[in-house]
């Protein structure tokens, strides 16, 4: 059995990972901390959200970061605030016991954007930032990023998918030559291989997590053919058998997220929807309040689904199947995360029978049919 050790993370950062509990490696986390340390150069990730990302690239930036030098040295991109916050305050709890102080900022758009260039004139050695705002900063040349040494893309494919790729390609261009760029994507759509073929090195480490593993792993696969008219009833039949467990409901669609949380409300469910149209202040209004364990159902579409990490979800159904099938490995992912065992329920028309065996047949797993109650 590896351990940190094992893998080159110096004992500064040994005290702090025991005390979050963060004691055996993770797949990816074997392979990719010991190159990130060594080498560093270019490097591609295929790891889904919840397999260990954040430390995997966040011990070997912290630990190559000169805190003598108060310029940044690493740049993290995250596709939504939420992710954004998440991996800011994680990279927060590895520094606690090291030696001389590493100072890290998050930028995201919602707050004023006066506040943050303030906190920017601080010493600053890694920004974690979401595309938008960074493009925002550095067209008011707010933001000094020439001494770059590592340019992180989280969830890359999810900052494709929600129209990103322009704020990608300005970022990537103004730091050419001056970084090594590692990202890291739970799956390999052309855009991705685009920006791999256009920004980085040919000879770039690649290392995957074995995919059908990630969709597999600890999830049970299961699906239901009902008529689009029988689905809140079906639904709420679903919800009556989880009692207390909380979980996660995709639609894919704003107006139809918003129904759904409705019906559950009137009947005295405690669920909520996240959204598009939402103001910032709503959505984090929501997200504190699942977070907290405060709200028990969630009805989230793809995109406002975006960065959610709530630990011990027990269940996800998916009321409209996705547009696309990695829509699906996201949304499953969402459940059965760390070690604790996780359900899946597709709710699907006799029509949408034959796109879910696509989706079985795309990513390599089974989803057995349950028959309604």
């Amino acid at each position: 059995m590896k351990t940190f050790t094992d893998l080159g993370v110096s004992n500064a950062f040994l005290k702090a990972l025991e005390e979050i509990d963060i004691i055996t490696p993770t797949e990816i986390q074997i392979k990719a901390i010991p190159f990130l340390i060594e080498k560093g150069t270019d490097f591609i990730g295929q790891a889904q959200t919840g397999t260990g990302k954040t430390a995997a690239f966040g011990l070997p930036i912290l630990q190559g970061i000169n805190p003598d030098k108060p310029v940044i040295q690493a740049l993290i991109l995250s596709p939504t605030r939420e992710l954004g916050q998440q991996i800011a305050k994680q990279l927060f709890k590895y520094i606690k016991y090291l030696p001389k102080k590493i100072f890290i900022e998050s930028v995201y758009g919602g707050p004023n954007i006066e506040e943050q260039i303030r906190s920017l004139t601080r010493p600053t050695h890694v920004v974690v930032a979401t595309p938008g705002r960074l493009v925002d900063l550095l067209e008011r040349k707010a933001i000094d990023l020439s001494f770059i040494r590592t340019l992180v893309l989280d969830e890359a494919d999810e900052m494709l998918s929600m129209g990103f790729k322009k704020d990608l390609d300005a970022i990537l261009k103004c730091t050419a030559g001056k970084r090594h760029t590692w990202l890291f994507s739970a799956t390999m759509p052309l855009e991705i291989k685009k920006i791999i073929t256009s920004y980085m090195s040919p000879t770039s480490m690649k290392v995957e997590v074995n995919r059908n593993e990630i969709v597999n792993r600890d999830i049970e696969h299961k699906f239901l053919v009902c008529t689009r008219e029988e689905k809140p009833v079906v639904l709420l039949q679903f919800l009556s058998t989880q009692r207390t467990e909380r979980g996660l409901v995709f639609c894919r669609t704003k107006v139809e997220a918003q129904t759904v949380a409705k019906r559950l409300q009137a009947k005295k469910i405690n669920a909520d929807a996240l959204h598009g149209d939402m103001l910032q202040i709503e959505r984090d209004k929501v997200m504190r309040a699942f977070k907290n364990g405060k709200l028990q159902i969630l009805i989230a579409t793809d995109l406002a689904a975006r960065g959610i990490d709530v630990k011990e979800l027990a269940f996800v159904v998916h009321y409209q199947l996705p547009e696309k099938s990695e829509f699906y490995t996201h949304r499953s992912g969402r459940t059965g995360r760390a070690g604790h065992k996780g359900f899946s329920l597709s709710m699907v028309t006799p029509r949408e029978v034959e796109t879910l065996k696509n989706i079985q047949k795309e990513l390599g797993i089974a989803v057995k049919e349950i028959s309604k109650q």
